[in-house]
Order: structure tokens, then sequence, then C-alpha cells
């Protein structure tokens, strides 16, 4: 007896410990780093961009706040729905969203800039998506973890800069 309820209780338990942990761990950027990001951004009002592991959705409320049209791509589920909490309460909805959905997937030609805070072993992949995806003009930012062979045009408090 005690059996069917304890089962179902541990199916739920290891459930959320799965999607809780799906993806990249989860880093919070500080506010030097997106402070740089924006500015080195450089993404008029109007632009549209992209946050790959968006996470809490701080860079994409930071942007949205700017006048920016601002999409968060999170696998998370938790962290979507923390995320997609914040914009509401900031009142940013009109800007800013976030969408529960692997960004591999995603093709990033619309987007003027893309933001991410990846990790090392999938940067080379991503160096190579977003080079085949990126119109000429737009921007790439990347905190801490650099691509491997596509040299950075400018960096500051761990943010690279790369230009299409």
């Amino acid at each position: 007896m005690d059996l069917i309820f304890i089962l179902p209780v541990l199916i739920l338990i290891l459930l959320a410990l799965y999607l809780l942990f799906q993806g990249a761990i989860y880093v919070p950027s500080n506010e030097k780093a997106i402070n740089a990001i924006i500015k080195m951004a450089k993404v008029k009002k109007g632009g549209k961009i992209a946050d790959l592991g968006s996470g809490d959705g701080r860079i994409v409320i930071a942007f949205a706040r700017s006048g920016i049209q601002a999409h968060g791509f999170e696998i998370n589920p938790f962290l979507v729905l923390f995320s997609r909490w914040n914009i509401k309460k900031e009142k940013l909805t009109d800007r800013a969203s976030i969408h529960w959905q692997d960004f591999w997937k995603i093709n990033f030609n619309p987007y003027n800039a893309v933001v991410v805070f990846g990790i090392d072993y999938m940067m080379g992949r991503l160096e190579k998506k977003l080079r085949s995806e990126m119109r000429p003009g737009s921007k790439i930012l990347l905190n801490i973890f650099p691509f491997p062979k596509w040299p950075y045009s400018q960096k500051k408090h761990g943010v690279y800069l790369y230009k299409t």
C-alpha cells in the first residue's frame, strides 16, 4: 500500500532533478559583464537580440529595458518559468520573451546580436553555427569562453565581441 504512494512521488522527484540539470550548469552573469555586453553590442532601439542559455533572464531584461526586442533560449524549464516571471514582474512582456527551446535548432539570421555564456566544449560547434547563420554586420558576444578559431574584435570584463 505504501509503495503506491511512494513510487509516484519518487518518480516526480527524479523527473524534477533531471529537468533541473538539463544543459550547462547555471551560472549568472555579473553586472560588469552585463553592462559590457549592452555597451559592446551597440544594438539600436527596435533591434533584435538572442541570449542562448538565458538562465534567469537578466541579459534579456537588460536589453529589453534599453528598447531592444530580446529573446532568450533556455532548456531548463525551471529557469524558463523563473525568467518569464521576472519579465512579467518588470512589465517587459512587449519586448522580452523566453523560449523553452534548444538553441541548436534555431536559425539566428534574424538577430542583430547573439549573446552566449556557454562552456568551453561547445564553443567550436557554436562558432560554426553562428558563422553560417548570422548576417553581415551582426555581433556575437561571449561571456568568459571565446571561440577557438575566430579572432575577437574586442574584450572587456571577460566579454568577447565578434563581428560578422
